[in-house]
């Protein structure tokens, strides 16, 4: 159980000055960050002594993500200690963590238990950029970005449902407007829609715009609303920030007794 509770301690809930626990997690962030580095190489016509090296370097580190995999599953229980045995390890199992950690190193033990075609190997590889996410097991940069989505959801959906119901009217409104002047181009509503994206986003690709007066105006008017509704939901997630920011310095704030002057804890 000693062994147990200091491999929780260096994965899950490091004492602050272990320096253990550090290291652990300099080493994993480090090989994460490499094997995103590796990904991207991939995309690069490179010599086969290259891929031989990255080939080992990829077979290291499934091996090492693998066992903090196993680990983690292990020392599960102790992370839900009022859950049963069992049910600790099927909560953590199917954890948001958990499923990034599998996805990471799952596509290197498929071939060898599922006989697959190359080319869709390929496409799973491609699945290894999860690895990016187990990035936020040691930093809580993500933790925080993910705290303010969530405080700040029914906002979110509710500025998220404004843009989409303009972007559904605007659509509708131009593909009847310009659909006699334009059919090839705006075929049905699905073209529209396009269209009403790219103008509501103040994206403007140019590949389908109006020609005719009335489509002009209209677009207008989108780009007009867009600049504002689009800005609707940053603004959201701003505000959510700066009260996660206020939150976190004032439970730092420091008390003291107003009799002794002794720190409080």
């Amino acid at each position: 159980m000693k062994l147990k509770q200091r491999i929780f301690e260096i994965l899950q809930d490091p004492k602050p000055n272990d320096k253990v626990s550090k290291f652990v997690d300099i080493t994993l962030i480090s090989l994460i960050i490499l094997n995103v580095c590796l990904v991207i190489a991939d995309t690069f016509d490179l010599q086969e002594k290259v891929k031989t090296i990255f080939s080992y370097i990829e077979t290291v580190s499934v091996i090492i993500f693998t066992i903090e995999y196993i680990l983690r599953v292990w020392i599960s229980d102790l992370l839900y200690p009022d859950k049963k045995y069992i049910v600790a390890k099927i909560k953590y199992i199917f954890s948001f963590l958990a499923i990034i950690d599998l996805l990471a190193i799952i596509p290197f033990y498929l071939p060898f238990i599922i006989p697959i075609d190359l080319r869709v190997l390929r496409m799973l590889r491609i699945i290894r950029l999860f690895r990016i996410f187990k990035i936020n097991r040691y930093t809580d940069a993500l933790t925080k970005i993910f705290k303010v989505f969530k405080n700040k959801k029914h906002e979110l959906l509710s500025s998220i449902f404004v843009v989409l119901l303009l972007m559904i009217i605007a659509a509708v409104l131009m593909y009847n407007i310009e659909n006699v002047a334009q059919p090839e181009v705006f075929k049905n509503a699905f073209d529209a829609l396009w269209w009403a994206l790219a103008t509501l986003t103040t994206v403007g690709y140019g590949d389908i715009y109006p020609v005719t007066v009335l489509g002009k105006v209209l677009s207008a008017i989108i780009a007009l609303l867009g600049i504002g509704l689009v800005a609707v939901p940053t603004g959201i997630i701003s505000a959510g920030f700066v009260e996660s920011i206020s939150d976190n310095d004032n439970s730092k704030t420091i008390k003291y007794c107003p009799y002794c002057g002794e720190k409080l804890e």
